[in-house]
């Protein structure tokens, strides 16, 4: 049986870089879709269902947000790659919190976003589909959703990734530096104070008091604990 392709969308208007990264994908074993503007990205999304995107932000018609923003809005668990001249923090924070699944700027090196693209193909495949409780808490992996005292928690893709990494980490001390490369992507240039603002976040969602937290556990010098 001949074992089937792995399906990427590209999603990029500068047909320069489009065809290049075409080229080099398919070099790579991948088969390719294209798409110039936000509004065939979208329809390909869901016609052809591919198994990862490759997703540009200053799309024509619906740019790379509003993209990212529809396909989760529709349910969609597609894993998206965002390449983007977009450099800024707040850029990379709302493509995440959007629910990219990793963030790269342009220019980059086609090596490093094969490297991209393979880890999150890899985290999809092997990512755990179980379920994690600690006290009032179940967090669903495979249901990609959060539920405290029986009821649905609203979270952002990125509060649940950082949620995630916590889990897949009890007990151990996690400096702020190891939680932006784990929970954001190792080039993610974020402060301490993005880290610390999301925690504060987790607490409110999650502690039965954020004042006194019994799981999400401050070190002090150092980051942060998670204990079930």
């Amino acid at each position: 049986m001949v074992e089937k392709k792995t399906r990427i969308l590209l999603a990029e208007d500068d047909l320069s870089i489009l065809t290049g990264l075409s080229i080099n994908l398919r070099h790579e074993g991948y088969e390719i879709l294209q798409a110039q503007d936000g509004d065939r990205c979208l329809q390909l999304a869901f016609d052809e269902q591919p198994d990862l995107m490759v997703l540009d932000i200053m799309l024509p018609g619906m740019n790379g947000f509003e993209v990212l923003k529809e396909l989760r809005r529709r349910g969609s668990r597609l894993p998206v790659v965002v390449l983007s001249a977009r450099a800024l923090e707040h850029d990379k924070i709302m493509g995440l919190e959007l629910g990219a699944d990793d963030y790269v700027s342009k220019p980059f090196g086609l090596k490093e976003l094969l490297a991209r693209i393979k880890a999150v193909m890899r985290r999809h495949k092997t990512g755990p589909s179980s379920s994690f409780c600690f006290a009032a808490v179940e967090v669903d992996f495979g249901e990609h959703c959060v539920r405290r005292d029986g009821a649905a928690v609203a979270m952002t893709a990125q509060e649940f990734r950082l949620l995630k990494y916590f889990l897949e980490h009890p007990g151990r001390v996690l400096t702020r530096q190891s939680l932006l490369e784990g929970a954001w992507g190792f080039d993610y240039q974020g402060t301490t104070r993005t880290v610390d603002n999301f925690v504060r976040s987790l607490r409110a969602k999650l502690e039965q008091d954020p004042e006194e937290p019994r799981h999400f556990l401050t070190v002090r010098g150092v980051g942060y604990r998670f204990v079930a």
